[in-house]
């Protein structure tokens, strides 16, 4: 029998024996005063003698994550959501039955503690009980008590355990929910409203992606979990919302890495009235705001690189980023074939039906972004890959689009709105035929969406910020698993 069987069959047995004993293991609720934290806050800083002056009774609830017993005494430490405190149990204080049922509780188990707060000899904090009940009884064994609990999958199949063992993983999910707090109050604080609009549609848009597929019984039709929210959000700003962002799930097909999961939250806003070099300006805002609030700093560090946001942040056009960063020949940004070839001896894969604008991209994806460390915005994408954009005036094969860069990783995706009904069109018509030739993540056209367009979207411009891949870097995880709770696995 291994160790893990071993200490799951002891544990079983003390169940045995507490419902023996006619214990509930599972009583209703149970009332405390305070918590961990209430209780380092308040008497924190008291010696001994101030304390043994408070006459009052301290009730506490937690989980056992330690316990050393000298026989007739026994300390252990809970745990409850806001920190860890020790507490003293005594036989002669707590009464033999009592103590010798309490010495059936395990590690993991809840318990409630009542009782008055001493210093030890080495002068920790702790609480004397004169009272404890058990509340929960755990019938396994916490995972550091045989092997601890450090294999990464198994932290991410089981996030409950790696939760209750890991405090940086709880602490890390912590912030980022005080992260999206925080955005929704810089967006609050600047008259955006706050919308929902519908996962489940009848066609997918918003995004070049290969969208999930469902089927809606009642209705008697297919249906696509989105891609992105944004074309009900120009319908928005279409009947009059003009300033409206929405925080929520997107979904996408597509394979998992350390900077992708298939279900991911996103931000995105629109701004009527405003251009892409407006969202540039708002979008540094932004992140200084989080940065101020959260962390008091411009400066942080992600993975061993210093990332520093003072403002302005630099900009860079795509094709000077791949020519004077990614090594890239100027003379064969014009030259489709050169290209290709170019790309091939990077080991980039493209085929010879590749259009200039997905080489383009499949390039600056593998030479220029991973070095991209610092805020960096890279602006004037290619129309082709920029189906919803609108075109530069001066430049009609560019787009007034950007995406911003940290630390090797796109965060955030603007552009002006497109809003030429006839122009759309156009667009959509090109993305269909992409479509029918073989591309599953080509949009699909939308001819409720260009009726919109066609009442009239006013110059608009609209941005989409991956929630995911900011608490990354904000919260230096290497990996977007590390900060979504239940990220998708394979079964086992």
């Amino acid at each position: 029998m291994d160790e893990s069987s071993r200490l799951i069959k002891e544990v079983k047995e003390k169940v045995k024996e507490l419902r023996s004993r006619g214990l509930n293991l599972y009583p209703s609720g149970f009332r405390r005063d305070t918590t961990v934290e209430g209780v380092v806050k308040r008497l924190g800083e008291l010696d001994q003698d101030a304390l043994s002056k408070i006459t009052e009774t301290l009730t506490l609830a937690g989980r056992v994550m330690s316990m050393r017993d000298f026989g007739k005494a026994v300390f252990i430490h809970i745990k409850d959501g806001t920190g860890q405190l020790q507490a003293y149990i005594r036989k002669d204080r707590v009464g033999d039955d009592n103590f010798e049922t309490f010495r059936l509780i395990d590690i993991g188990d809840h318990v409630g503690i009542a009782g008055k707060p001493f210093r030890t000899k080495t002068n920790e904090l702790t609480i004397l009980a004169d009272s404890v009940v058990l509340l929960s009884k755990s019938q396994r064994p916490l995972p550091e008590k045989y092997h601890g609990l450090v294999d990464v999958e198994a932290r991410y199949r089981q996030r409950y355990l790696d939760l209750m063992v890991n405090d940086n993983v709880r602490q890390a999910f912590i912030l980022r929910s005080r992260i999206i707090k925080a955005i929704r109050e810089f967006f609050d604080n600047q008259d955006f409203v706050e919308v929902e609009t519908p996962m489940m549609q009848s066609i997918p848009g918003g995004a070049t992606a290969r969208p999930f597929k469902t089927y809606h019984n009642a209705l008697g039709m297919e249906l696509y979990l989105r891609v992105a929210p944004e074309l009900y959000l120009k319908r928005l700003v279409v009947g009059g919302l003009e300033k409206v962002y929405e925080l929520n799930r997107n979904f996408r097909n597509e394979g998992i890495s350390a900077n992708h999961n298939p279900e991911f939250t996103m931000l995105e806003f629109y701004v009527a009235y405003a251009t892409y070099e407006d969202l540039m300006e708002l979008t540094e805002e932004l992140i200084l705001y989080l940065l101020k609030k959260l962390f008091d700093t411009t400066t942080i560090t992600y993975q061993g690189n210093r990332v520093d946001f003072t403002t302005p942040w630099a900009r860079i056009s795509l094709t000077d980023s791949l020519v004077h960063m990614g090594g890239v020949p100027e003379n064969a940004l014009s030259d489709n074939q050169a290209l290709r070839d170019f790309a091939k001896s990077k080991g980039v894969e493209v085929t010879d039906r590749e259009e200039r604008g997905k080489v383009i991209m499949e390039l600056f994806e593998h030479l220029v972004e991973p070095k991209l460390i610092q805020p960096t915005f890279i602006i004037n994408y290619p129309i082709e890959v920029s189906p919803l954009s609108r075109r530069k005036d001066t430049e009609p094969e560019i787009a007034e689009r950007f995406e911003l860069f940290v630390c090797g990783k796109e965060i955030a995706n603007g552009f002006s709105e497109l809003n030429n009904p006839d122009d759309q069109r156009e667009r959509f018509l090109e993305q269909v035929s992409l479509r029918d030739s073989g591309d599953e993540e080509a949009l699909f056209m939308d001819e409720d969406y260009i009726r919109a367009l066609e009442y009239g979207l006013p110059p608009t411009a609209g941005e989409g910020i991956g929630i995911d891949r900011l608490v990354m870097v904000l919260t230096d995880s290497p990996s977007i698993r590390d900060v979504i709770l239940f990220p998708h696995m394979r079964k086992k």
